[in-house]
């Protein structure tokens, strides 16, 4: 599933910039309906970001 390749590369990403004094990457599927004008970047990450499962 691609949803579970972008965590995973979000994964990879964050591993990589850690050892590089980088941000944490973060994936979230945000639905177009909650676009909008008074919603900031990091409120709509933070009601739709894709958390890893557990495997």
């Amino acid at each position: 599933m691609k949803r579970d390749a972008a965590v995973t590369w979000s994964r990879h990403a964050t591993d990589f910039t850690a050892t590089h004094d980088g941000k944490p990457w973060n994936y979230a599927l945000v639905p177009h309906e909650a676009v909008s004008e008074n919603r900031t970047l990091a409120g709509l990450v933070a009601m739709h970001r894709v958390k890893p499962s557990v495997a």
